[in-house]
């Protein structure tokens, strides 16, 4: 194996990851999704540059850690349970809700060394809010449902609780102006729902999402070595889309991350500039590791 394994379990005892000693790759990878069952959820696909806004509610795109709240359990997308504190859980409301795990524009990474410990850091998560955006499941299109989420959200009387604001904007020039005013404060883009939507999990075309740059998750299934000045360490992913399309990743990937690589099974997430005729990404860019 090409990779040290002391490295390996220092940036797993810094992402506050489970390790399997002695054993890197595929188990390492089975011990994090072990039992896990992803929650139903409604995921977006992106947007066309000129779309009209018109029937749909519109919403910033907060750069955080998808949560599903269940009435009695917070958990990830991939369905692990968040080891959040207790005094934070019991404060969230028995209806099921969907939102993102958020600590402010650009501190994602700071958000995820919170989120991924296996003991919560009480003062890091007060630090933290939860913003829902939608209720999963809940009957009616989704104009009533974000009605029911402004009402639902500050009867609970907790500040960590907050709701995604949507607004209607008239047309594209509105809207344009929307997303370069979020761009701006540090924003990653924008959400776009449509009002009439009834929900449905899956990835769907009546969310969608606005961003400067396309993105995407990918399975790892393999680890490539690398050759010159990455010889004796990671050259790149091997992984597989949504779409079921399996190409490599090399690009963006850190000194760090190619001495301790995502894990066989984990999911990761990737920038790219557009598709080829076969579906596959071009200019593929490693941007991070998912959430659990």
């Amino acid at each position: 194996m090409f990779i040290p394994i002391d490295r390996r379990r220092l940036l797993a005892w810094l992402l506050g990851a489970p390790g399997v000693p002695g054993v890197p790759g595929v188990a390492a990878g089975a011990a994090l999704g072990a039992g896990a069952v992803p929650p139903p959820l409604m995921l977006a696909r992106e947007a066309p540059p000129d779309i009209d806004p018109a029937g749909w509610l519109v919403s910033e795109k907060y750069d955080g850690v998808r949560a599903h709240w269940d009435g009695a359990v917070l958990r990830f997308r991939s369905g692990l349970p968040v080891a959040a504190p207790g005094w934070f859980t019991q404060r969230l409301p028995a209806q099921p809700l969907d939102g993102e795990l958020w600590c402010g524009r650009g501190r994602f990474e700071a958000l995820l060394a919170v989120v991924r410990r296996r003991q919560p850091d009480d003062d890091a998560w007060r630090a933290l809010r939860y913003m829902v955006f939608d209720l999963p499941a809940a009957p009616g299109p989704f104009e009533r449902r974000a009605r029911r989420v402004e009402s639902i959200v500050p009867a609970q009387r907790f500040e960590a609780l907050g709701v995604v604001a949507q607004q209607r904007l008239d047309d594209r020039a509105a809207l344009a102006r929307r997303y370069a005013e979020v761009l701006r404060a540090g924003g990653e883009g924008l959400v776009l729902h449509r009002a009439d939507a009834l929900w449905r999990p899956g990835r769907s075309d009546a969310l969608l999402k606005l961003k400067p740059r396309h993105d995407a998750d990918g399975v790892v299934l393999a680890h490539l070595p690398g050759r010159g000045r990455h010889a004796l360490r990671l050259g790149s992913l091997r992984v597989r889309n949504d779409a079921g399309v399996e190409f490599l990743l090399g690009s963006g990937l850190s000194d760090v991350e190619r001495a301790a690589p995502p894990r066989i099974g984990s999911i990761v997430t990737y920038t790219y500039r557009d598709l080829t005729a076969a579906g596959v990404p071009r200019f593929a860019s490693f941007l991070r590791l998912r959430e659990p």
